[in-house]
C-alpha cells in the first residue's frame, strides 16, 4: 500500500485522483483549501484549510505530516482565467502565476523531506503551457502559469535525482470539469486512471519529461 498526498482534492481532476488511488487500496491524504461532500463521501483522510499560495500553510501542511513518507505526492491545484490579448487583466496573470506555479514549487520544498528513495513528485500542467502546441495564442496568464510550472518540474527532476524521487510532468487532456466549464473530450475519472498510469510507469530515467495523460511525449 502506498502512501498518496493529492492537491486540489476537493474537485475535478484531484478528486479523480483521489478515487483511483484509493480504490485500489492505497492510503491517500487528500489536500485542499475546503473539502466537499464528494471528498467526505471517499473515505480518505482530508487535510483541509491550505492554501499553497500561503507560505505559513505550506509550512503548517509539513508539520501535520511530520514523521510520515510519502510514496507519490501530486500537485495538482491550479485556477484557469479566460483572456485574449484585447482584455486580459494583469491581476489575473499574477494570480495564475502564484496558484499554478509559485504554489506547486512551494509545497514541493515544504514536502521534500517525506520524499525518500523511490518516491515520485507528479505535477499536473498543461500542453497549452507548451510553445511549440501553441497555435491560438490568447489564455496568457494560463499559458505563462503552466510554462512556467514545466520549467519548474525540469529543476526538480534534476534536483531531485540525487535523492531518488522520480517528477512527472503530465498534461491530463481536455477535462470536463468545473474549470473548463465542463467542456471536453475525457471525464476526469478516465484522466485519472491514464494520470496514474503515467505516475506508476515513471522512473529515474524518465523524471523530467513532459507527457500527456495518454502517454504521448510533448513538445516543449
Amino acid at each position: 500500500m502506498a502512501t498518496v498526498l493529492v492537491t486540489g482534492a476537493n474537485r475535478g481532476i484531484g478528486l479523480g485522483l483521489c478515487r483511483v488511488f484509493h480504490g485500489r487500496g492505497d492510503r491517500v491524504l487528500a489536500v485542499c483549501r475546503r473539502s466537499s461532500p464528494a471528498l467526505d463521501a471517499l473515505g480518505v483522510e482530508v487535510l483541509d484549510g491550505v492554501d499553497g499560495t500561503s507560505d505559513a500553510d505550506a509550512a503548517a501542511l509539513a508539520r501535520r505530516l511530520a514523521g510520515r513518507a510519502l510514496d507519490v505526492l501530486v500537485l495538482n491545484a491550479g485556477i484557469l482565467r479566460e483572456d485574449s490579448f484585447e482584455d486580459f487583466d494583469l491581476g489575473d496573470v499574477v494570480e495564475q502565476l502564484q496558484v499554478n506555479a509559485v504554489a506547486p514549487l512551494r509545497l514541493a520544498r515544504a514536502l521534500a523531506p517525506a520524499l525518500g528513495r523511490g518516491s515520485k513528485l507528479a505535477l499536473i500542467t498543461s500542453r497549452m503551457g507548451s510553445m511549440g502546441d501553441n497555435g491560438s495564442g490568447g489564455y496568457y496568464g494560463y499559458r505563462m502559469s503552466k510554462a512556467a510550472l514545466n520549467a519548474a518540474g525540469v529543476s526538480l527532476a534534476r534536483d531531485l535525482a540525487g535523492a531518488g524521487v522520480a517528477v512527472a510532468i503530465l498534461h491530463p487532456g481536455y477535462v470536463r470539469t468545473e474549470m473548463t466549464g465542463n467542456q471536453g473530450n475525457v471525464g476526469a475519472d478516465e484522466s485519472a486512471r491514464m494520470l496514474v498510469a503515467r505516475i506508476d510507469e515513471l522512473t529515474l530515467a524518465t523524471s523530467g519529461s513532459f507527457r500527456h495523460a495518454n502517454g504521448e511525449t510533448l513538445p516543449w
